[in-house]
């Protein structure tokens, strides 16, 4: 007499989360641990906020022929220094965790690593439009800032931002490397940003800098982006202002564009995981 052999059901696939998702969970862990540190929060929206109500009090001429003031001109530049925070958070945050080990230690985990990247991305990306939001409500509300009415004006300001804040974070990740310790990181990053904002337009008009500082300005992201969000808050009036006449949204289109290419090389040429003591 035979016996009927039974066989234990299969047991269920568990279908493993993407990068992408991993990447979403890891951003909201990195806002998270961003929002308990209340230091860093209060001086992050409080900084470009002090910044504007002091230049924006101090320098409130009219532009002659514009119909704008000097302090709608420093909101469009802080919304663009805003969008390319990430350059300093990223590049800054990125070497510290190289040199404290966890980027080490993430090595050792199941999380890929585009994920770290994409989490990273995704909470400077969160961050900076809370910053552009807030210098709205401030503008709107203290300088007499005009809100664009028309959809394909708020498009510009979509890809402006979107391109701006990928370039400008892909650039932070690669310049992460530079610093020989998490100790000088902001010393090494901080100090090409504070001096690209002087000659990209955000706190001085580009016609107003000589032509050798515009034309290294050129060079990085952070002009083509005041470019752009000018284009997007000034309006026709503003476009005088320009030294072509013109917003140039093309080519603002093409640097940026550009930048996030190249900012990609970059990174995949220059990223360590390990700090320089380990190897």
């Amino acid at each position: 007499m035979s016996q009927t052999a039974t066989r234990a059901p299969a047991p269920p696939l568990v279908r493993q989360p993407s990068a992408i998702q991993l990447g979403l969970s890891r951003a909201a862990l990195e806002t998270k641990i961003f929002f308990r540190e209340r230091d860093a929060v209060i001086f992050t929206f409080s900084f470009p906020i002090v910044l504007l109500l002091i230049f924006g009090s101090i320098f409130a001429d009219d532009l002659e022929g514009t119909g704008l003031n000097v302090s709608q001109l420093y909101v469009a530049g802080l919304i663009g220094s805003a969008a390319m925070t990430g350059f300093q958070n990223l590049g800054i945050g990125i070497a510290m965790d190289r040199d404290d080990g966890t980027l080490k230690r993430l090595l050792g985990t199941p999380l890929p690593r585009s994920s770290y990247f994409v989490g990273r991305a995704l909470n400077t990306l969160f961050i900076s439009f809370c910053q552009v939001v807030i210098l709205l409500i401030i503008g709107v509300a203290l300088f007499g800032l005009q809100l664009p009415s028309e959809l394909s004006t708020w498009l510009t300001f979509v890809w402006v931002f979107v391109l701006g804040v990928l370039g400008s974070s892909l650039l932070g990740i690669a310049v992460s490397s530079l610093p020989r310790s998490g100790k000088s990181a902001s010393a090494v990053i901080a100090m090409p940003f504070v001096v690209l904002q002087f000659i990209s337009g955000v706190f001085i008009p580009v016609n107003q800098l000589p032509a050798w500082l515009v034309n290294i300005a050129s060079v990085f992201p952070l002009k083509w982006m005041c470019q752009g969000f000018r284009s997007v808050f000034l309006g026709d009036a503003g476009a005088t202002l320009e030294l072509t006449n013109s917003y140039e949204l093309g080519r603002v289109a093409l640097v940026l564009g550009a930048w996030v290419v190249g900012g990609l090389l970059l990174c995949l040429t220059t990223f360590r995981w390990k700090g320089r003591r380990d190897g």
